[in-house]
C-alpha cells in the first residue's frame, strides 16, 4: 500500500475526539489522523456538562422514542439510531474501563460522578492510538483540490498550511467555519440558542427560589406546544427539565419574539380547570372540615401552594366548607391556567446549545459526507441538529461520528 491517507479532525471537543477515535478503529490504524483545536484545551464542554459530572448519554434505547427527543433532526437520527445508540455507547466505555449510571430520569453519568473520567478515557485513547491534538490552530480556510492526490488544502491563522485526502468538521457553534463552509457553497440554517432558563418579569413566586414543583406542564401563548415535567424555581424565574424543553422546542419562537412571551403554567400534571373544579367541590362535601392547605391531591411543596393560595386571595387556614364556587374557579384556573410573563432567557449553567447550523438536506446521513463537497464530513452539533436536555446531544455527537468513520472507510476503500 502506498502512504497513509491523511485525515484531519476539526475541533476537540466530544464530538472531535470521538470522531477520531472511531475512524483510527474503523480503519484499523491504516491512516493518519490529526485533530486540530483553536483553543488551548480540549472537551471543555464534556468537562462542565451535567455540573461537572458528564451527561454522557440517556437510558432511552428505543430508536424511535430517542430520535423524538431532537427538535431538530428526528428524522435523520431516527435510522442513525439503528446503527448507534445509548447501548452502544454504554459497551463503548465499558470496554475501556468506564462504567456509566442510569439516574432516575434516565441521564447517565460515570460512576465517579467525575467528567474527567470521561475525559481521561478519550484523552488516554487518542495518545494510545497516536492520534495528536494540536491547539491554538484557528483555520481560515479550506479549499477542495481537484485532479490532485489530496483532495484538500487547509489554511490556518498565520499562514501556514496543510493538505488532507478527508476533512471532518466538528467545530460545533462556530460562525467563522460557518462561513468557512458557506463558501464550499454549503448553507447554514441562522443559529439561536436552544436550551436555556426562562426569566420572569419580577413576580414573588421567585421568592421560592429552590423549590421543585414535580410534575408540571408549560406553553407559550396562545397556541404553543405543550411541555412537560419537573420545574424548578430560581431567584430569576424557572429552569429543571420543563422549561429547558420549552426553550428547545421553541427556540425560534422565542427568538423571534425577543424573549417576550406569555406562558401558561399548569402545575398539577395536565390535570384540566374542570377536573380539579370537581376535585374541590367533592371535597366540600366529603371533607368539609378540612383546611384547604393541606393540599391530598397534587402533593405541591407546601410553600409553593400557599403561594397558590395568595395568588387565589384565600387564607390557608380556610376550610373547604367555606370555598364559594367563584373561589373554586380561581384556584382550579391558578392551578392549572397560570399566566406568567417571560421578559428574558438565562442561562442553563455552563453549557450552551444552539439550533442552527449546517442544513441537513446537504448532508448525506448514511455516511455523514456533505453531498456538495466529496470527502467532507460532519459530526455533532455543527449541523443542524439539537436535541433536549438529558444527554441527547452528547449522543448525537456519538452516532454521527460513528457513522462518519463508516462513511471514510467506505470512501477510501481501505
Amino acid at each position: 500500500m502506498g502512504k497513509k491517507p491523511k485525515i484531519a479532525v476539526i475541533g476537540a471537543g466530544a464530538s472531535g475526539c470521538f470522531a477520531a477515535l472511531q475512524i483510527y478503529e474503523s480503519l484499523a490504524g491504516k491512516a493518519s489522523i490529526q485533530i486540530f483545536e483553536r483553543s488551548k484545551e480540549p472537551l471543555v464542554k464534556l468537562r462542565v456538562s451535567g455540573g461537572g459530572r458528564c451527561n454522557v448519554t440517556h437510558q432511552l434505547f428505543e430508536p424511535e422514542l430517542l430520535s423524538l427527543r431532537y427538535p431538530r433532526g428526528q428524522k435523520e437520527l431516527r435510522w442513525a439510531f439503528e446503527r448507534f445508540q445509548p447501548k452502544d455507547t454504554i459497551a463503548w466505555f465499558a470496554k475501556r474501563g468506564v462504567a456509566l449510571k442510569a439516574e432516575p430520569d434516565g441521564r447517565m453519568f460515570p460512576i465517579t460522578d467525575k467528567s474527567e473520567t470521561i475525559i481521561n478515557c478519550f484523552l488516554d485513547e487518542l495518545k494510545s492510538n497516536q492520534i495528536p491534538i494540536h491547539f491554538e490552530q484557528g483555520l481560515v480556510g479550506i479549499y477542495q483540490l481537484e485532479n490532485q492526490i489530496e483532495s484538500f488544502r487547509l489554511l490556518w491563522e498565520g499562514g501556514r498550511e496543510e493538505f488532507f485526502d478527508i476533512v471532518v468538521m466538528a467545530t460545533g457553534s462556530n460562525r467563522k467555519v460557518w462561513t468557512i463552509l458557506e463558501k464550499l457553497g454549503h448553507s447554514i440554517i441562522d443559529p439561536v440558542p436552544s436550551l436555556f432558563t426562562l426569566t420572569l418579569e419580577n413576580t414573588d413566586l421567585m421568592e421560592l427560589t429552590g423549590l421543585v414543583v414535580p410534575n408540571a406542564e408549560i406553553r407559550i401563548l396562545p397556541k404553543g406546544k405543550t411541555q412537560n415535567g419537573p420545574i424548578l424555581i430560581t431567584h430569576w424565574g424557572l429552569s429543571g427539565p420543563c422549561a429547558l424543553r420549552l426553550s428547545a422546542w421553541e427556540a425560534r419562537t422565542l427568538f423571534e419574539a425577543n424573549y417576550k412571551v406569555d406562558l401558561s403554567l399548569n402545575w398539577v400534571g395536565g390535570e384540566s380547570a374542570p377536573s380539579v373544579e370537581d376535585f374541590y367541590f367533592k371535597k366540600k362535601e366529603t371533607n368539609p372540615s378540612d383546611k384547604v392547605s393541606q393540599d391530598p391531591n397534587w402533593k405541591l411543596p407546601s410553600r409553593f401552594f400557599d403561594w397558590i393560595l395568595k395568588e387565589s386571595n384565600l387564607q390557608a387556614n380556610k376550610r373547604y366548607s367555606d370555598l364559594s364556587k367563584s373561589e373554586i374557579r380561581i384556584l382550579s384556573l391558578n392551578l392549572t391556567q397560570k399566566k406568567l410573563q417571560m421578559v428574558a432567557k438565562g442561562v442553563f449553567k455552563e453549557e450552551f446549545v444552539t439550533a442552527g447550523g449546517v442544513n441537513r438536506k446537504e448532508i448525506q446521513f448514511q455516511t455523514m459526507e456533505s453531498k456538495l463537497c466529496k470527502r467532507l464530513f460532519f459530526v455533532g452539533e455543527v449541523i443542524d441538529v439539537d436535541g433536549i436536555t438529558g444527554g441527547f446531544n452528547f449522543q448525537n455527537a456519538w452516532t454521527t461520528s460513528v457513522i462518519a468513520a463508516q462513511g471514510i472507510r467506505k470512501t477510501l476503500v481501505i
